[in-house]
């Protein structure tokens, strides 16, 4: 464990982390460039959102999947997914990023096209989700209920974590900061203002987590949802508003080998 003197030191040192990571360096060789390759609110929405639910395991493998995933959608993934028929899934075929495959992105295609064409798309269900519950689980839990309300195979649920269920949902916590977070930084996008900035959780991973229990804020040994919580109490004294801004120092550290 490495030791501050005082709670305000370990704040000064985590904000000038976050000062050197949050740049667009950052996402270079990070899924967050992919819907940053994009303008339009709901192609990054909906860019963002696969890229993410694929993020896992060798950054170059994800990237390389997730431009697959673009140029499956002809790289305009608004437009794709509102418009697409049973045609376009053909082209499906062969798709696969470890145990993710055409089965999955068929169906991921499938339910975007419905919850953009009959509900309020990913904005709506996550902002509806924040305003019910008050907190990231219920939202996010609430979430995979209407992503999965169409019928599917159950091996497809998989690639959607559930809070409620224990897990730390790090890859659904990651795209929600990048929709909520402000865009001042060239960073994050900001796109989704109804969502309070204080409410969004630290994507919590092996690097986070290390970092986290290495700096004395996390003593779960195990990267559940109960790790996220007692996580994000510890940051929240070092920024109640923004206590997600630190992922960016906690991931930064820990590839950087802190």
């Amino acid at each position: 464990m490495v030791k501050f003197k005082t709670k305000k030191e370990l704040k000064v040192f985590l904000d000038a982390q976050v000062e050197l990571f949050e740049k667009p360096e950052f996402f270079e060789a990070d899924p967050l460039g992919i819907p940053h390759r994009f303008s339009k609110k709901e192609d990054i929405e909906i860019s963002g959102f696969l890229a993410a639910t694929i993020a896992w395991g060798n950054r170059k493998s994800i990237i390389n999947s997730a431009n697959r995933m673009c140029l499956l959608m002809d790289n305009s993934p608004h437009d794709f997914i509102i418009n697409h028929t049973e045609e376009d899934y053909k082209k499906l075929e062969g798709f696969v990023h470890r145990t993710y495959n055409s089965v999955d992105l068929q169906y991921f295609f499938f339910a975007l096209q419905r919850l953009y064409k009959e509900q309020n798309g990913l904005e709506g269900i996550f902002t509806d989700g924040f305003s019910s519950h008050g907190n990231a689980a219920g939202a996010i839990s609430d979430f995979k209920k209407q992503f999965f309300q169409f019928e599917h195979l159950k091996r497809t649920q998989k690639h959607v974590s559930d809070p409620i269920k224990g897990s730390s949902a790090k890859r659904l916590n990651m795209y929600l900061r990048w929709m909520v977070r402000p865009a001042d930084k060239g960073v994050d996008f900001g796109l989704w203002k109804n969502i309070p900035l204080n409410k969004l959780m630290i994507p919590l991973d092996v690097h986070t987590g290390n970092i986290g229990r290495r700096l004395g804020l996390l003593m779960r040994t195990q990267n559940d949802w109960r790790a996220v919580e007692e996580l994000m109490t510890a940051l929240r004294k070092f920024d109640s508003e923004d206590p997600a801004k630190y992922d960016f120092a906690l991931f930064g550290l820990g590839v950087s080998g802190f």
